[in-house]
């Protein structure tokens, strides 16, 4: 064997061999090869020095020995790995652990998986960036020591299992601000005065809404209901004061990078980000094509808005021919990010090849990745077109003491849209003349309250991380998705909704450790490994610089934090021994336990509050399910301040398939103000209750009905009436 060639990814490894002849062996590494120990800190600290003390685990043991095996027959090593850090490091993993000096080894990089830029690569190999390595291990070791050092210590004050990480903690930290802000928001009632005026042309009746300017001006019902007065006493008065023509450009999309690409991901496919990532690394690393197994869009893990000349030439060339002239610039479009650390010598996301149509790609992608896949194609396509044009159309009514404003809208040129398409209409007014009459018909007060900052959708907080430059392309799926996972965060209608633990943790940086929820520390810690990158700043040093202060505030906060973990009692007994009842925060939440622990394990669940869409119609504040001796009802959340209530929809009874014991009739599901029961629909003639629900199996001892409940950790069938118990087979 001549040529052995080193990825990270079997599906890129198959992909580049199929470019290849047979004097060419392409392996993967699977990722990492070496990583820092799973359960032990891991870095040695030796005369102000970080030593990472990398491991080979057992699950690449053997990929490892196959890589030395076939190191040993090979005349070339290319190590041919993602070009970023993580794609770096990993490279210089694999030459130690197959005995090699990293920069001894050839390295390719390439954007694209394609035949044409894999060959280009093997003609311009490079040594591994050392640079980069250093940045990615800076980084590896920061994630460590905060992780290793802050996670136990949150664990131990406030609840186990908890973690804390420099990009998660000052994520987490938006999230739960965010909620804090809704929770302190106070809503401020104004009312908006609509009108209906009509033109009659040609005999046919014309309708067209105007808004009264000053709106927000009014902020009661008394003053609404002024304005509407004077304004019908005015309605043969009003006349065209003012008419604006004039026309706007929409500018065309720049193509995608990683943060734009999940966010419209999120909002057009309803794609989480790491769903979004998944599929790219697919289409990135090889699907099926009329051509073979070829890569079909360019690195998709990029914060650079550049294109490669001859992508945008093909572009041009395809708008031309597809489109027409009318929609090509007579230059090309050049995009330039504003992310903070852009690598700006990476490409944007686009397609690899035009002529692979997403009506060609129907036949050889699945649902998903085909979705993804035309909307990148689309979008880069877009980027090369000519701005779409509209006019925009103003008419201002007036009487001798109001002022209404209508407004229209319509495309003249769809530039970009013929292959984005909008869902914009076209809203066009009628002709009219200034100074003519106007024939009001209708008028309107409406009451509306201001609403408060909506929650981050996964795709906002990505757009705010972005923006403020926490995290790097590569982190901000898994930053969103550990979140999730550490139940910090919870998806409720798409938002993120921060936990009762999350605010515990936020509260408790914020006091004892600033810089690790400071967006502004975090966003400066990535340029200084942005720094190291660029052989600006010594990793070592940035350790050291961060290390030692960190340190002495984990010591300090051994000292001063206070212990968290409370169990409050709630006044009841526990059912099974007679003990008292307590709260108490458990991982996934608030929960309620008997207080022997651990001779008697009873738990019951607590149920979260839940809110209603609708508002409050006397202060507008939201409304939220609350739980009456009568059962469920909504009520104001701006509680004692405003006492409004009202009825909740009934929902529909929940009937069990098993009868009465006592007169046959059906068993249902009803609610009191100790939680939920079971009892006879024949109430109050029958007066059957159980807490637990029955099922059909009889009682071996009195043959009554029993239910299937748990006890001591095992299923049993308990008697209603004698409470024997037979455990479930």
């Amino acid at each position: 064997m001549k040529n052995l060639i080193i990825v990270e990814s079997p599906a890129k490894a198959k992909t580049i061999k199929n470019f290849l002849g047979k004097d060419y062996e392409v392996i993967a590494s699977k990722g990492h090869i070496r990583d820092l120990p799973k359960h032990s800190f891991g870095i040695k600290i030796e005369d102000e020095k970080f030593i990472p003390q990398y491991r080979v685990d057992k699950e690449h043991s053997q990929t490892v020995k196959q890589l030395k095996e076939l190191a040993k027959k090979a005349d070339n090593i290319y190590i041919a790995t993602d070009e970023d850090r993580e794609g770096e490091a990993i490279g210089f993993h694999i030459a130690h652990a197959i005995g090699k000096e990293p920069q001894s080894l050839p390295r390719i990089v390439f954007h694209e998986i394609t035949k044409g830029a894999i060959k280009k690569a093997l003609e311009n190999p490079r040594t591994i960036d050392m640079d980069r390595v250093n940045a990615q291990q800076a980084r590896r070791l920061l994630d460590r020591i905060v992780g290793y050092k802050l996670s136990p210590l949150l664990s131990s004050k406030i609840q186990r299992g908890l973690s804390a990480g420099r990009v998660q903690s000052a994520a987490l930290k938006l999230v739960v601000d965010r909620e804090r802000e809704i929770k302190a928001f106070k809503p401020k009632e104004y009312w908006s005065i609509d009108a209906i005026f009509n033109k009659t042309i040609e005999s046919l009746l014309s309708e067209f809404e105007g808004k009264k300017i000053e709106k927000f001006s009014i902020t009661d019902e008394k003053e609404a209901k002024r304005v509407v007065k004077k304004v019908k006493e005015e309605k043969d008065q009003f006349i065209v004061a003012k008419i604006e023509k004039k026309q706007r450009k929409t500018k065309s999309p720049a193509p995608f990078m990683t943060s734009t690409l999940q966010q419209t991901a999120s909002s057009k496919l309803g794609f989480s980000p790491r769903k979004t990532m998944m599929i790219a690394q697919k289409l990135y690393e090889g699907v099926n094509t009329p051509n073979g197994v070829t890569g079909v869009i360019t690195y998709m893990r990029t914060d650079s808005l550049n294109i490669a000349k001859e992508a945008v030439e093909a572009a041009r060339e395809v708008i031309k021919n597809r489109f027409g002239e009318q929609y090509l610039p007579q230059k090309p479009k050049v995009y330039s990010t504003k992310s903070k650390g852009a690598q700006e010598a990476h490409e944007a996301i686009r397609p690899t090849m035009l002529d692979f149509t997403p009506q060609i790609a129907k036949e050889y992608l699945s649902p998903d990745e085909l979705k993804l896949y035309t909307l990148i194609y689309n979008r880069f396509l877009a980027s090369q077109m000519e701005d779409a044009v509209f006019e925009l159309q103003t008419i201002y009514f007036k009487s001798p003491s109001s002022t209404f404003k209508a407004g229209g809208r319509k495309l003249i040129f769809e530039g970009f849209y013929k292959v984005l398409g909008t869902e914009d209409k076209d809203k066009l007014l009628p002709e009219l003349k200034e100074g003519q009459k106007a024939e009001l018909t209708k008028v309107e007060a409406h009451q509306h309250f201001t609403e408060p900052p909506s929650r981050y959708s996964e795709a906002s907080l990505i757009k705010t991380l972005e923006s403020l430059g926490i995290g790097r392309p590569s982190t901000y799926a898994p930053t969103i998705s550990l979140l999730q996972a550490r139940n910090y965060v919870e998806l409720e209608k798409k938002q993120l909704k921060p936990t009762d633990i999350a605010f515990n943790v936020i509260e408790t940086l914020e006091k004892h450790f600033p810089d690790i929820v400071d967006s502004s520390f975090t966003a400066k810690m990535e340029e200084e490994l942005d720094e190291i990158a660029e052989s600006k700043k010594d990793w070592q040093k940035v350790l050291r610089d961060f290390y030692k202060p960190f340190i002495e505030l984990i010591e300090k906060g051994k000292k001063e934090i206070k212990s968290q973990k409370v169990a409050e009692p709630i006044g009841r007994t526990c059912p099974q021994c007679g003990a008292e009842l307590l709260k108490r925060k458990g991982r996934f939440g608030e929960f309620i336990a008997c207080s022997a622990f651990p001779k008697c394990r009873y738990t019951e669940q607590i149920e979260e509050q839940k809110t209603s869409e609708e508002r409050c119609d006397k202060c507008g504040a939201q409304m939220v399910v609350k739980r009456g001796p009568r059962g469920e009802f909504l009520a104001c959340s701006n509680y004692p301040e405003c006492k409004n209530t009202k009825p909740l929809e009934k929902k529909e009874v929940k009937k069990l398939e098993v009868s009465c014991p006592e007169c046959g009739g059906e068993i249902v599901e009803r609610f009191s103000k100790r939680g939920k029961f079971f009892g006879c629909a024949n109430y109050p003639k029958c007066k059957f209750v159980s807490k637990f629900e029955p099922v059909e199996k009889k009682c071996g001892e009195c043959g009554y009905m029993t239910a299937k409940r748990t006890y001591r950790n095992k299923e049993v069938y308990e008697c209603i009436k004698c409470k024997h118990k037979e455990e479930v087979q």
